[in-house]
């Protein structure tokens, strides 16, 4: 492939991966990645309610990882409520999850940027054989796709599993017991699926320009191995 076009495409898989660091930083700092509604069961079976009246019982919440907000209601009017993780939560969340979480998502944005710059290094300068060149960009591409595609995992399980937005919503709650009726995954949250995609694309975009994947020995590579073994 000539030069021109391989410049072309490192320069597109440079500005990806910059966009997705972007959106991963704005996506660390935004409350945007669950909204939950939840159900005042205490209050409903203390008066007995039941159709429409379930609604007045009904409350909802949103957060990210370091802070949310959201509005409790228990046939009294509404409650506003305004809560953070750190440290506010820490009795009441798997913190050993939570923390890796923000640990791996820290870590996608840094190798996003660094891969940014390594895609710019190989679109205009002189790259190395191994750190700057394609199995540079290779090895980057795989470790940020793995760190996005783990952030997603973490936060699935402490969501899913560990019952997280139940668990925000009752605490400090010793009179009425709340149960989570939904979850939806918002914003931030496919920002990080986005930003996984896009790695693995940029992994494609490389294998275009011309590179083979790493430890994908082409024929004549065999070949000249072959030659040179048999001239000693």
């Amino acid at each position: 492939m000539p030069s021109q076009q391989k410049k072309v495409i490192f320069c597109m898989a440079g500005m990806l991966s910059f966009v997705c660091a972007l959106g991963a930083v704005a996506a660390l700092g935004t409350p945007l990645w669950i909204k939950a509604t939840f159900f005042c069961k205490t209050g409903a079976l203390l008066v007995n309610a039941s159709g429409q009246e379930l609604d007045k019982f009904m409350g909802e919440m949103q957060y990210g990882l370091f802070h949310g907000e959201g509005m409790r209601q228990c046939g009294l009017g509404a409650r506003p409520f305004r809560f953070s993780f750190f440290p506010d939560l820490l009795k009441a969340i798997p913190v050993s999850i939570h923390v890796n979480v923000i640990l791996f998502s820290t870590i996608l944005i840094v190798l996003t940027l660094v891969g940014t710059a390594f895609f710019m290094y190989n679109a205009f300068g002189k790259p190395f054989e191994t750190l700057h060149g394609p199995l540079g960009l290779y090895l980057l591409s795989f470790i940020s796709g793995s760190c996005g595609c783990l952030v997603m995992i973490l936060f699935a399980s402490e969501v899913k599993i560990h019952r997280l937005s139940e668990k925000i919503a009752n605490y400090k709650e010793g009179t009425y017991a709340y149960k989570t009726q939904s979850e939806k995954y918002t914003t931030s949250f496919w920002v990080v699926f986005i930003c996984f995609f896009v790695h693995f694309l940029n992994g494609l975009l490389i294998r275009f320009a011309g590179f083979q994947f790493p430890f994908a020995k082409s024929k004549d590579t065999e070949t000249t191995n072959v030659a040179a073994d048999l001239m000693y």
